[in-house]
């Protein structure tokens, strides 16, 4: 009488080759499993620490720094006219360096002296723009109800190209948990996950100065010259008798010939 091999997978009602696609359909959802638990884990554990890594870079303190607070201005010519606009009624453009190095204190700029100010009291409409290693508050809103400043994103538009600015609808200062903040400024600059180094936005930005004036900015760096970080460099165009096109003629001077 023949035996029966208790082991063979035909005495179960179960064909070899059946057999054989379930094993390989297990290990494949085996394998899609271990695929999204590694996955999960990477964004769990992977993705804040690189965020973190980011914020403790921008906010690091920076060491063998020039005199913090120290601004440099010149005039910059431009490269190219504003559409529609004679280059020469081009109100001229003017660059400054702020070493905004220090992780507690504020740098204050005010765009009407085109340097750096003294301010102990925050309420003061003595400044218009305030930095912090990587970070910039306007005098307006929730950092200072007496101030008038917010800023406006215009996008990428060519700097040189911007000869008015709009009159409305600039975002002020918001408070936040811990401290003040402008949502237009909170990302001006990219960060490179490879390199670990911060780059400006190509942005330019228009800006309400605390009593009402207009400017158009444009970040450029935020390193100093010996490669330490901490130094905002920007270039800006400020006009100073509350119009906001940004030219000579509207300023009342000289119009072009």
């Amino acid at each position: 009488m023949p035996t029966t091999d208790p082991f063979e997978s035909s005495a179960h009602g179960i064909e070899p080759g059946e057999q054989t696609l379930k094993k390989k359909k297990l290990w494949r959802n085996l394998f899609l499993l271990s695929l999204c638990i590694t996955l999960l884990l990477i964004g769990i554990f992977w993705l804040p620490v690189k965020l973190v890594q980011m914020e403790k870079f921008a906010s690091s303190p920076s060491v063998n720094l020039t005199k913090k607070g120290v601004s440099n201005a010149f005039n910059s010519i431009p490269d190219q006219p504003a559409e529609n606009v004679v280059a020469s009624d081009l109100l001229e453009t003017k660059l400054t360096v702020i070493n905004a190095s220090s992780e507690d204190n504020w740098v204050y700029f005010d765009f009407s002296r085109g340097e750096v100010v003294d301010i102990h009291d925050k309420s003061s409409i003595e400044w218009d723009l305030a930095f912090r290693r990587s970070k910039v508050i306007s005098n307006g809103g929730a950092t200072n109800k007496f101030g008038k400043a917010g800023l406006i994103n215009l996008g990428s538009l060519d700097f040189d190209q911007v000869a008015e600015v709009p009159l409305e609808n600039y975002v002020q200062d918001k408070a936040t948990r811990t401290e003040t903040e402008n949502p237009i400024l909170l990302k001006w600059y990219k960060y490179n996950y490879l390199t670990h180094k911060l780059s400006a936005k190509p942005n330019t930005y228009a800006v309400r100065t605390a009593n009402s004036k207009f400017v158009k900015v444009k970040f450029l760096d935020f390193y100093c010259s010996n490669k330490e970080t901490g130094c905002i460099k920007m270039q800006y165009v400020y006009q100073d008798n509350g119009s906001n096109k940004l030219t000579k003629s509207a300023s009342g001077n000289t119009p072009p010939a």
